[in-house]
């Protein structure tokens, strides 16, 4: 445990893939703060790849922003990420003005409280709350109320890899699932949900 702390404290995170291939970000060292890793990463973007060209995507609890940037560098048209904690919503803003990353967009507000007044659509969602708050199924629930995701959205979810998949929309169909460690990385796609 101490060793994955220390790598919080080095502050680094790296873009794998796209234009900004190789380009290292700043992480701050906030409590609860844990980059989707690199390898984990990379798998997902590999689902993703026939999508992400030109993709309205939203990232809630964007941490240091690895799926986010990652997901502007491969070519999304907008990305908005939203991340309460001050010190990470300042870093990820430095990350964007750093890139020059115009298609990106930073909100420092709760994922319910973003949820609550938005009223675009998105064609991919990061949902990856910190694990002891349990918000899945909540979160969940809030995009198909506020009819957040556009038809055949795929939304990205991290959870326990010890514990049974979150309670989720039932139309909701996992096309993608894989296990690293004490991670479950699922992806999904949002089958029907906007017509309600």
């Amino acid at each position: 445990m101490a060793k994955q702390n220390k790598i919080h404290k080095t502050g680094q995170c790296r873009i794998i893939a796209g234009k900004w291939r190789g380009r290292k970000l700043d992480v701050p060292d906030a409590e609860g703060l844990r980059p989707t890793p690199d390898r984990i990463r990379e798998t997902v973007f590999n689902w993703l790849q026939a999508d992400i060209g030109g993709a309205r995507c939203l990232d809630l609890f964007a941490g240091c922003g690895a799926l986010g940037f990652e997901a502007a560098s491969r070519g999304a048209m907008s990305v908005v990420m939203v991340e309460l904690n001050s010190r990470a919503a300042k870093t990820l803003q430095e990350n964007c003005s750093t890139l020059s990353a115009t298609q990106c967009q930073v909100e420092r507000t709760t994922a319910q409280q973003f949820l609550s007044t938005n009223q675009e659509q998105y064609d991919i969602v990061f949902i990856d709350p910190p694990y002891q708050a349990d918000l899945w199924t909540e979160i969940a629930n809030t995009l198909v109320d506020k009819v957040v995701l556009a038809e055949n959205a795929l939304i990205y979810l991290e959870c326990p890899g010890k514990a049974d998949l979150p309670e989720l929309p039932i139309h909701w169909q996992l096309i993608k699932e894989k296990k690293a460690g004490n991670i479950r990385y699922c992806l999904f796609e949002n089958n029907g949900g906007g017509d309600q």
